[in-house]
């Protein structure tokens, strides 16, 4: 079958018997909780005597300002922030429409110790304290781990955790995870509309309505479009997304939130620059730099040739009932279906003293099916003086993921190199996309369960302690090789965190949290004969910190930590036909943020991270190992963004941010090959007018001073330069 850039696919649809089990799961969760509800309310058990709080189901109203006071992400229960063990920032509505964010990568500018990476271009890639992940991304606490963009049209708040915690995600968050909380259907009237227009061709729309229909029933529904283009040639994105949701509240007690949610992205895979030698004389691939950075606009490759598509079809439903006898119940069931495909014609090696680049091609399909099921019981009560919040919880879940992989004929590396060309005319057309060189699928199953208990000693001191325990089976199938892998993996993920608070507004924290990443790795298809027989890897945090609430508006934090990697699967550096496990990596680092009021007209968001993220043992043999002590890729020793916003008046107000990291590797450097990436400082500003309580203008500007720098990478010959001047006006009209 011949795969061209008309896209010649099949068309995958949602499969009917796993959305009836997911109808199922939810159906069933209410008949659960009715039951439960008469026994204990009715059931008599002789107790010791204790003090019961009655629990109370979730709000909907969002927080308002830059400083959020609580989130689920680190303990699954909501928790105050000063009382949470554990790094969060959360990036509110108010910053998110302040910055006009519309995706992950813009989300985390200012969040310290974060990077964005490149993610070739079809993806979102973050770097949390050193360590990449494409799949630790959750959508109300529940797992979205397919490898596309996020558009925050229907985003509440992100809530970034920092440092593993297997206890509260499970598998992964190797370094930490962005967790998405969505906006939700309320009894208080939404009808916003926004448009915007911006250099390059930016146009966008959104709207978020939302009505109460009685009292027990209330929807909302939020819409986006956008079709764009970019500073980059030939590059543009068209997305649609819209997410109708339904709250119904039957009492005080009890609520159940239904969505669903249809996302289309289509961009072109831009992949951005190669690095270049750099200087005659100097070992080839060695101390290299971006190429030609200044000639932002430049593609590589055929940017017609370099489509990328996803299709997200999701439906989640979630019900809450909180007893008279202090246990609240929370159910919540997620089935989504992702259809991606992408094919990209690249820069595949540095650009040679002779100025000629290798560009390589291939086309990827990938289809993933989730169905995850998760129950927290809480409970809340004094024994003894002692206040503890219990919560139990079970995760059951599946994944089902398919993915197959063609080059241009005649190639013989999944990258698929075909031509040879001048860099300064770096385009080619690969004859045909027929070489399969991947065919392969998996399904994974999860069963889990988890118990923490957040104690309250007295108004001092406080602590959290839990554990989960992960059955992940994996049933790995390379279809091209016709071999099947069976793999069962079982692991515990304690996680313990002290709290001394001196006064109210001041807590100071220590923890120790731990999560794995299973050999299937974050996309569930990196099985192999190989490494089929290894631990999972593990990765340890241990953290020390503080926060402090300096008035009801502002919050600085500050927060130590070391990292650490193990099991890490390398090349043995005696004998390069075995594969052996060392403990590959670590990072400490420093973390200091600030989020609120400065004072009732000054607003601030953003903090400065120090961090020494290195192997610690050599990874590979020869001329491309890794050897120990190298710094990890990526991972910039300081940063530092800081917003600004100032009310001018009732009427006007500006903002002014900033954007400063030190030079960093595009992967760690190995002995023969190295591409350092410049550190830069970048500065965006905003003017924001307010004409009535209907009616707003923003006006937001990205670097200022034209600064010429790379973005982030994906790896040593793929560069993202970083966007020259741009502007974008938004209006933003109440009806």
């Amino acid at each position: 079958m011949a795969h061209t850039a008309s896209k010649n696919r099949h068309q995958h649809k949602p499969k009917i018997a796993t959305l009836k089990l997911a109808i199922h799961s939810a159906l069933t969760s209410v008949i659960f909780f009715t039951g439960t509800a008469a026994f204990a309310e009715t059931s008599e058990v002789n107790l010791p005597q204790v003090d019961v709080t009655a629990p109370r189901i979730s709000d909907t109203q969002p927080e308002k300002g830059y400083n959020a006071k609580k989130s689920v992400s680190s303990t699954r229960t909501d928790t105050e922030l000063r009382d949470t063990p554990q790094a969060i920032t959360v990036i509110p509505q108010d910053l998110i429409k302040d910055q006009s964010i519309q995706s992950i990568s813009q989300a985390v500018q200012y969040v310290p110790g974060v990077q964005s990476a490149q993610g070739e271009g079809n993806r979102d890639q973050i770097i949390l304290r050193g360590n990449n992940t494409t799949g630790d991304f959750f959508l109300d606490g529940l797992r979205d781990d397919v490898q596309t963009y996020r558009d925050l049209y229907n985003t509440d708040r992100l809530e970034v955790l920092k440092g593993p915690n297997g206890m509260a995600f499970g598998r992964g968050g190797a370094g930490g995870a962005i967790n998405r909380v969505t906006k939700q259907a309320g009894w208080d009237p939404v009808d916003e509309f926004i448009a915007s227009y911006g250099a390059y061709d930016y146009k966008r729309v959104s709207g978020d309505y939302g009505q109460a229909l009685n009292d027990e029933i209330a929807f909302r529904i939020n819409a986006v479009y956008e079709d764009s283009g970019s500073y980059r040639d030939g590059v543009d994105i068209e997305r649609f997304g819209i997410t109708p949701t339904v709250t119904i509240k039957p009492s005080d007690k009890t609520k159940i939130v239904l969505s669903t949610e249809y996302f289309k992205d289509k961009r072109i895979a831009d992949r951005g620059v190669p690095s270049q030698t750099s200087r005659a004389g100097a070992t080839a691939n060695l101390g290299n730099r971006p190429f030609r950075i200044g000639d932002y606009d430049q593609f590589f490759g055929n940017a017609r040739l370099s489509p990328t598509e996803t299709e997200t079809v999701a439906f989640n439903a979630v019900i809450e009932h909180a007893f008279d006898n202090g246990i609240g119940v929370k159910n919540s069931t997620r089935y989504a279906n992702y259809d991606k495909f992408y094919q990209n014609v690249f820069a595949n090696s540095a650009v040679t003293l002779a100025g000629t680049v290798q560009l390589g091609a291939y086309l990827d399909e990938t289809e993933r099916e989730n169905l995850i099921n998760q129950t927290d019981v809480t409970y809340t009560a004094k024994f003894g003086g002692v206040e503890h919040k219990l919560l139990g919880g079970v995760e059951l879940s599946k994944q089902d993921t398919t993915n197959a992989r063609f080059t241009p004929t005649g190639s013989a590396t999944d990258n698929g190199n075909f031509a040879v060309v001048s860099s300064a005319s770096p385009f080619a057309t690969p004859a045909n996309f027929n070489n399969l060189v991947r065919n392969q699928k998996s399904d994974i199953s999860v069963a889990a369960f988890y118990l923490q208990d957040q104690i309250k000693f007295n108004e001092h001191w406080q602590a959290i302690v839990g554990l989960r325990h992960d059955k992940f089976d994996t049933d790995y199938t390379n279809i091209r090789a016709n071999q099947n892998i069976d793999v069962t993996d079982t692991f515990l993920s304690p996680r313990a965190g002290l709290i001394y608070k001196p006064i109210e507004p001041v807590s100071i924290y220590a923890n120790y949290s731990v999560s794995y990443v299973p050999r299937a790795g974050d996309q569930l298809i990196g099985l192999t004969v190989t490494n089929q027989s290894f631990n999972p890897e593990k990765f340890i945090n241990y953290e020390i910190g503080a926060k402090w609430d300096v008035n009801p508006s502002l919050a600085l934090t500050a927060a130590v930590y070391q990292l650490d990697r193990e099991n890490v699967q390398v090349t043995d550096p005696n004998n390069a036909a075995l594969q052996i496990l060392v403990d590959g990596q670590e990072t400490k680092g420093i973390e200091l943020g600030i989020a609120g009021d400065i004072t009732d007209k000054w607003s601030i968001f953003g903090g400065v991270a120090f961090q020494d993220g290195e192997v610690t043992e050599q990874q590979g043999s020869g001329a491309g190992a890794i050897l120990r002590g190298a710094e990890l890729g990526l991972t910039p020793d300081r940063t530092l963004s800081l917003w600004n916003k100032y009310e001018i008046n009732d009427t006007w107000a500006v903002a002014l941010g900033i954007v400063s990291t030190s030079d960093r590797f595009a992967l760690s450097p190995t002995a023969t090959q190295s591409t350092l990436l410049p550190g830069y400082t970048r500065y965006d500003a905003a003017i924001y007018g307010k004409f009535s309580d209907k009616l707003r203008l923003q006006v937001n500007l990205e670097n200022l001073t034209n600064k010429e720098y790379a973005l982030f990478a994906h790896n040593n010959q793929n560069i993202t330069p970083g966007s020259p001047l741009t502007g974008r006006a938004t209006l933003i009209y109440n009806f």
